[in-house]
């Protein structure tokens, strides 16, 4: 008998706690953004690239961007 009534209780504690855990978990998922990187194309062969991983250049109407050294070189 006492085992059914401590089975009721965790039962019932658990029944309690999982969904104050979800939540608590679901909460700290969204406090950090998802980390974003803005795609830019090449003007010289016409593929995107991530701006953190391009070659940057500073041309007459602002910074440009290429895939690479040798595309960039190109457009020179």
């Amino acid at each position: 008998m006492r085992a059914i009534q401590l089975l009721a209780w965790i039962v019932a504690l658990g029944m309690f706690l999982l969904p104050w855990l979800r939540r608590r978990a679901l909460s700290n998922d969204r406090a950090v953004p998802p980390p974003t990187d803005e795609l830019v194309k090449d003007p010289v062969c016409q593929t995107y690239v991530a701006r953190s991983r391009a070659v940057s250049r500073q041309g007459p109407e602002g910074p440009r961007y290429f895939c690479s050294d040798a595309c960039a070189r190109r457009d020179a």
